[in-house]
Order: structure tokens, then C-alpha cells, then sequence
């Protein structure tokens, strides 16, 4: 049956929209709407037309553009975006690639977090997916095709009690023993992870002209990723200046000397060709199996290397915007989740005491 009933408007862009209806209470109803919208400025005719695969494939060719200007979009982002959007928004079951942008309102999205987390994604990679979600929805508002992001202020719950996991660092024995236990070029990495708190790609990026041999100090300034390219690190304030112990400094200069990679450009931990160091192969072709020789000692990650190096700095007496200064850390605040519980608690203790004498006595 032919529509019975026409609407005419102009869209945001001053452009004639005709739409057409089977009956005028549809009719009066998108009227109201849209009313509404103009009124609002919220209207995009676009939404009704553009569907969520429209707009993910539009984004990932966004971020390709990005990456290949090396405009802060790394490969290991654009895969992860595209892992995202293939495997969950834009799964044929429970995703949501058919919609088009106009349905989609802050309960959708909630319906959507649902499906996935009841297929058994984690609460943590729920919140990614919705993330990239944002992000696309983003995107699309700077396409003009919708006003408003849905996804904003869509939260993942997590179970009781859930938060910022509080690091148990590897002990200082143990530690020792994994160190011994590993062939030359493996234990200077070690001590070298272990004493500066770098990330693994942070120091897989690191060359001989970021030590500074007369002040004794390291500058941080870019990591490497699994695909062997080269960008800024995790934040502004990975950028950052550690200071390296005597001892480490005569590693480094006999690690030099011996080294035939030792020019001002080159690698400090470079593979036999010169070239970054893999990680997952150095991590399962040598770290592993110290673990596997060493049957009594607590097993740990490399990332347990840079833990341990934050846990010193604490021991040492190192003040809380210092520690936080040497880990590359965002925020004051990610370093007391993580760390905060090995803080010495005399002065908290007293503190508390100080308070109490002040209000009981």
C-alpha cells in the first residue's frame, strides 16, 4: 500500500527532507520528534540513513589515515579497534551493526553491554568494547550523522569489592636468584628492568644515547611495539628522567665495550641483528625456563620487574610524587592504588594518633 501521508522539513544543514508514512498518527508522531530535535539542535538526517557498520567502517579508515600520518595511532591501536568491532559490535548475534545511528540511545547501548557480558566477556574487556564503541560514536559526530553519543556515562559493573589491584611485588630473594640463575646478556636486562621500573617496551626502545654517563641517569622517551614500530610512550608523563645506581652504570660501560652494537643510535638490548629484541620470544625461550630450573621460587612476569623497582624506590624512603615521577605515571592517584599499601604506615599510625588525642582526650 502507498504511504498516504508526507513530511517536508529542512535537516540541520538547511537541505528539503521528504518523508512519507501509512498513517497521520505515524506521521504526527515523527513530527513531534522532530520538533523536538530542532528545537534542541540534536536533528541529523543522516542518523536514519547511516547504519553502526557504516559508521565502524568509516572510523577504521579514520584511524588507518591516522596511522599512516603517524598521528598518534599506532598499528597495535588500529588492530585492537578493528578486533573490537569485528568480534562484538558488529557480531552478527548479539551486536549491533544493522542498527542505524538514530536508535541508538543510552538503554540500547545498556542492552547491548548486556548481550556480551552474558555470552561471558569479561568485565574488562566489556569496558573496551565500549570504549571503541564511544570512539566510533565519536567519529560519527564529527561526520555530522548524529549530535549526541549514546555510549557516554555507559558503565561495565564489576563483582563486590572490585578495584585497583594492589601490586604484590616479587621478593627480594627471589629476585636474587632468578638474576643468578640467567646467562650474561639476560641479567643485565634483568637488573636493568629491575632498577629502572621500565616498561618492557620502553626499554626495548632504549639506546646508548638516552644514558647520560656523566650524570648518571636515563631519559625515557618512546617505546617500541610487537610490531616493531617506534612512538611516544603509554602518556605525557612516561616521558621522564630516572636516575641509574653506580653499579648499574659499570654494567652498562663493560655491556658497551663488549657490544657490537655501541654507537650513539644503537639499540642498548638489540637482537643479534641490531634490531629490537622480541619480546614474546625472549620471554618464553629464556625467561620462562629460569623458572623451570629454579623449582622453589615464586614465578613472576617481566612486568613483576618493573613492580619490584617501584617497591625499592618505596623501601628506600623515596617520597610518593618521586616514586610516581620514576614509574611514568599519569596520576598521583594511579600510584597509591597500585602502591599505596607499601607505603611505611608509621606515619600514617601516627597521624591517626594525633587525630584521636585531638578529638577523645
Amino acid at each position: 500500500m502507498a504511504a498516504a501521508y508526507a513530511l517536508l522539513h529542512a535537516d540541520n544543514r538547511g537541505r528539503r527532507q521528504r518523508k512519507h508514512f501509512q498513517t497521520k498518527k505515524a506521521a504526527d508522531s515523527f513530527r513531534i520528534n522532530l520538533e523536538g530535535q530542532l528545537q534542541a539542535g540534536t536533528y541529523r538526517a543522516a542518523a536514519d540513513k547511516v547504519t553502526m557498520q557504516d559508521a565502524c567502517e568509516s572510523f577504521l579508515e579514520h584511524c588507518k589515515g591516522r596511522n599512516q600520518r603517524d598521528e598518534r595511532m599506532t598499528r597495535k591501536m588500529l588492530a585492537v579497534y578493528r578486533g573490537h568491532i569485528s568480534n562484538y559490535i558488529l557480531h552478527p548475534e548479539h551486536g549491533v551493526g544493522t542498527r542505524k545511528l538514530s536508535q541508538f540511545t543510552a538503554r540500547s547501548v545498556g542492552e547491548f553491554r548486556n548481550r556480551i557480558r552474558g555470552v561471558g566477556v569479561t568485565v574488562p574487556t566489556a569496558r573496551k568494547v565500549l570504549a571503541t564503541l564511544h570512539n566510533v560514536l565519536e567519529h560519527a559526530i564529527s561526520q555530522d550523522w548524529i549530535a549526541t553519543n549514546a555510549a557516554r556515562g555507559t558503565k561495565v559493573i564489576g563483582p563486590r569489592g572490585e578495584g585497583s589491584k594492589k601490586i604484590e611485588p616479587p621478593s627480594k630473594e627471589d629476585m636474587r636468584r632468578v638474576i643468578e640463575a640467567a646467562p650474561e646478556g639476560l641479567r643485565l636486562m634483568l637488573i636493568f628492568a629491575a632498577s629502572t621500573g621500565m616498561r618492557a617496551g620502553e626499554q626495548w626502545a632504549a639506546r646508548w644515547r638516552d644514558v647520560d654517563f656523566v650524570k648518571h641517569e636515563l631519559r625515557i622517551s618512546r617505546r617500541v611495539d610487537v610490531y616493531g614500530e617506534e612512538s611516544a610512550p603509554k602518556s605525557i608523563a612516561s616521558v621522564r628522567t630516572v636516575p641509574l645506581s653506580d653499579q648499574l652504570m659499570a654494567m652498562l660501560k663493560t655491556w658497551r665495550l663488549k657490544s657490537q652494537f655501541s654507537n650513539t643510535d644503537d639499540l642498548i638490548f638489540p637482537n643479534r641483528n641490531g634490531r629490537y629484541v622480541g619480546h614474546d620470544n625472549l620471554i618464553k625461550r629464556q625467561f620462562l625456563p629460569l623458572f623451570d630450573e629454579l623449582k622453589d621460587v615464586n614465578r613472576f612476569n617481566w612486568h613483576g620487574l618493573r613492580h619490584f623497582a617501584v617497591s625499592c624506590w618505596i623501601e628506600a624512603g623515596l617520597a610518593v610524587k618521586t616514586v610516581q615521577s620514576f614509574a611514568g605515571h599519569a596520576s598521583l592517584q594511579v600510584t597509591m592504588d597500585r602502591y599505596g599499601h607499601l607505603f611505611p604506615s608509621d606515619d600514617h599510625r601516627k597521624a591517626m594518633d594525633q587525630i584521636a588525642s585531638g578529638l577523645f582526650t
